[in-house]
């Protein structure tokens, strides 16, 4: 009795292996049949009038001991040049539909104060407006995308601010701009029409502001050079009547339509969780909210397709990213959060799922470049620190323009209190001159998981890779440790046959290159 007791428990034993060995393997199959191109500008990023985002992030006291091309940071600028965000947004967000454009050119000195109502009650000096904000595009090499007011401003306001920026003719409003240093067009093509109309930007229904748009977008004109792409207030989260009534009243009069979804960690706007003090059941749920991103994408692009069956409109997911707490003792009002290992898996997810959508999901903005939300960059006075979620666009930046390379995954279950998500996703690319690039994430809080991926008939020798991770989820960079957190070499990829086999760590993201 006792002996097969023993026996039984063995059995027992080799089983459970037998399931963990299984649980911990996932198979891929990358095909090369596709000729959709990931567009570089879901890479772009987003920068309010907003806490320390514009003033004392990206526009500095002209006394701070940092390099400044005159008050723009250079630092920010180099930091963001090295991982070639395509786009930059621009006054807002909330703060767009008060923002009135002509109190922000001109002498700095005479330009009106005003009060941000939306974030903090501070008061701005408006020494950062039009020209400052393309002056920092031409230094980061990126387009600039101008969100206009339609909340409090009016359809005049809006059609001058264009003529202003696009016009190459003489006109008021480019003798203005030949006083204010600036004599040639900037030739600004994307421009958002409102922002939130829904909510902070009007409280407006998606039938009235359908009519707002066209009423709109009629007097925004092109001008040679200059041919616009406008962006309509799409919907927040999963509000799909936003859409069906944008795409049946506007349709293919607007150039995208703006997404907006926050993964907040516990779900509940009044309390959304800590940055970095969380705990694995914390970690799971907001894993578990970031991947609704997945199912919002494929609804609203499905009631696109209705209407627009040749995909035309872009889905615009202009503002993304984990939205938490502030810190301790900061401005409720500021919205500065730390940035932790989970931030940068939840960059990696996101990316690849617009990736995978890109044909339709031509443009995308994180929520917000520098001190505000799920931030690349974060600063302290002269100091600054890159974030983990920085990291991840660097090692991303290999799929701007690259053609999507379609991945199919067979893989495991990340389970936690009887519920699962999918413990890994992907995305794959292949770049001009021939390189096979696939970023991997593992959202797994304790389990390596090695994938096989079969790569058809595509050729190739050798691999390469690239890894970020840490010892805790919890992990962040500080400014007296900025490095904890930073990109390091992989090899825990081999080459078998045409398959490409490759150890996923726990809590981790991985991009390959195969050439």
């Amino acid at each position: 009795m006792k002996k097969s007791v023993q026996i039984l428990i063995v059995i027992g034993l080799l089983c459970a292996i037998n399931r963990l060995s299984y649980a911990q393997t996932a198979k891929a199959t990358i095909s090369n049949d596709s000729k959709l191109i990931i567009s570089k500008h879901i890479y772009g990023q987003f920068a309010e009038h907003l806490g320390r985002g514009i003033y004392d992030g990206f526009w500095v006291d002209k006394n701070m001991p940092v390099k400044k091309q005159d008050r723009i940071r250079l630092d920010i600028v180099e930091a963001l040049k090295k991982i070639k965000i395509p786009n930059l947004r621009w006054p807002g967000g909330c703060f767009a539909d008060e923002y009135h454009w002509r109190d922000g050119i001109g002498p700095r000195l005479s330009r009106p104060k005003m009060v941000n109502t939306n974030w903090g009650g501070v008061v701005e000096d408006n020494s950062f407006g039009t020209h400052e904000f393309l002056q920092l595009c031409n230094l980061l090499g990126c387009e600039p995308y101008i969100s206009g007011n339609v909340g409090s401003g009016t359809v005049q306001e809006m059609s001058n601010w264009i003529e202003y920026l696009n016009f190459d003719g003489t006109s008021p409003m480019t003798a203005m701009r030949a006083q204010n240093g600036h004599p040639k067009p900037y030739n600004v093509t994307f421009w958002g029409v409102g922002n939130e109309s829904w909510g902070c930007g009007g409280n407006m229904t998606p039938e009235y502001y359908s009519n707002e748009f066209r009423r709109y977008a009629a007097f925004a004109k092109n001008y040679p050079n200059a041919t616009l792409k406008k962006i309509a207030t799409g919907p927040s989260d999963a509000d799909y009547n936003w859409t069906e009534s944008l795409m049946k009243n506007v349709g293919t009069r607007m150039w995208g339509l703006a997404l907006h979804h926050y993964t907040l960690p516990t779900g509940d706007w009044k309390d959304k969780g800590s940055a970095t003090k969380f705990t694995r059941e914390d970690y799971f749920k907001t894993m578990q909210n970031t991947l609704k991103m997945e199912e919002l994408v494929t609804k609203h692009s499905a009631i696109m397709d209705k209407y627009d069956p040749n995909k035309k409109v872009a889905l615009v997911v202009d503002e993304w990213g984990i939205w938490t707490n502030v810190e301790p003792g900061t401005n409720p009002g500021f919205l500065f959060q730390q940035n932790s290992l989970r931030d940068a898996l939840i960059a990696g997810t996101n990316l690849n799922i617009f990736n995978n959508h890109c044909e339709r999901v031509k443009m995308a903005c994180l929520a917000q470049a520098v001190n505000v939300l799920q931030s690349l960059i974060l600063t302290k006075k002269e100091k600054m620190v890159l974030t983990p979620t920085y990291h991840i666009f660097d090692m991303y930046k290999v799929h701007q323009d690259a053609r999507l390379l379609p991945i199919k995954l067979d893989a495991p279950d990340f389970e936690m209190n009887g519920q699962k998500i999918p413990a890994i996703n992907a995305s794959a690319s292949q770049d001009a001159a021939g390189k096979i690039h696939i970023s991997f994430v593992n959202i797994d809080a304790t389990k390596a998981i090695e994938v096989k991926a079969d790569m058809g008939d595509m050729k190739w020798d050798t691999v390469d890779g690239q890894i970020l991770t840490s010892a805790n989820l919890t992990d962040i960079n500080t400014f007296e440790n900025p490095n904890k957190l930073k990109i390091a070499a992989f090899s825990g990829a081999k080459k078998s046959g045409n398959n490409v086999i490759v150890t996923l760590p726990a809590h981790s993201v991985v991009v390959l290159e195969l050439k």
